[in-house]
């Protein structure tokens, strides 16, 4: 793997990329680290948002084809996604370009925008709370936010981190890294077998930084959405309609003397216990009437 190593002449102290120690800590922790992120939250958005690959991009094309095969109304996150994917990809090349002319490495701007779009991922994802509808507008806007962070990832050992395999998408590093361990295994030539050793070397630890990745967005994804539930049920009954005024007129009775407030403290807290004795008692007949309607 091979970082660009241009020196920038506005920012020096902000890009040490000429610093030997520097480069070695990216090259050694970068990819793996950016696999891990990928993985997460590739899991994410497919487990909140309606099945919805950012990652692993061409996955969308195989489902919008087993919606319109179906015969199912494909969802407008999925049939949007390719597309976004590839004008991020386009305007990060412009982007690039743009640094390039003025001499500034483009390594951490690309990480800088790619951090920006996850946040907004993550701000839109958790303002929707657990069970986000993955057609409404805001679903849709963080799903394209996320598939615009993954985007803006793919470019970067293309033009970064050069010679860095894919930290985004396995199945070439998977292929690559079976083919090169066959060659270690097999090979008679001297040089190709130390050239695919130290390829598998290097394309090793993003595989295992995506799986890692991928448990982490599962796991993190459950463990959210079982606290928001269990946020949820600790919400107090809200009282029945026809209970509300005895309620109010309680209330209404503790401003005639401090003698009385905690009586009527004491009531209120009576009627918001019946009210949702009645309200459970109600609905578990209902449920028996409709399981043995009466003949």
């Amino acid at each position: 793997m091979r970082i660009s190593t241009e020196p920038s002449i506005l920012l020096p102290r902000l890009y040490p990329s000429d610093d030997p120690a520097y480069l070695a800590r990216l090259e050694r922790w970068l990819p793996s680290l950016l696999s891990v992120i990928a993985g997460s939250v590739d899991v994410i958005s497919f487990l909140g948002l309606g099945g919805l690959f950012t990652a692993h991009i061409t996955g969308n094309l195989v489902i919008l084809a087993a919606h319109v095969v179906s015969g199912g109304n494909a969802p407008l996150a999925v049939m949007l996604s390719v597309p976004v994917f590839m004008v991020v990809l386009v305007l990060t090349r412009l982007l690039v370009a743009g640094f390039e002319a003025i001499n500034i490495v483009s390594l951490r701007p690309l990480l800088l925008l790619q951090f920006l779009l996850l946040t907004g991922f993550l701000v839109l994802c958790v303002a929707a709370g657990p069970h986000i509808d993955p057609n409404a507008a805001n679903a849709i806007l963080a799903g394209m936010l996320g598939v615009s962070a993954m985007a803006v990832q793919n470019t970067l050992p293309q033009i970064s981190l050069t010679g860095a395999p894919s930290t985004a998408v396995m199945t070439t590093n998977v292929t690559r890294f079976m083919m090169d361990v066959g060659k270690v295994l097999l090979g008679r030539d001297p040089d190709e077998v130390a050239k695919a050793r130290i390829r598998a070397k290097n394309t090793w630890p993003p595989i295992v930084g995506f799986t890692v990745g991928c448990g982490l967005g599962a796991a993190l994804d459950t463990t959210m959405s079982r606290l928001a539930l269990s946020l949820k049920t600790l919400q107090p009954p809200q009282p029945t309609p026809a209970l509300r005024p005895l309620q109010i007129g309680l209330r209404d009775k503790a401003s005639v003397g401090d003698e009385f407030v905690g009586v009527t403290d004491a009531l209120i807290d009576a009627v918001d216990t019946l009210s949702a004795i009645l309200r459970d008692r109600g609905s578990q007949s209902w449920r028996l009437i409709a399981c043995h309607p009466p003949v």
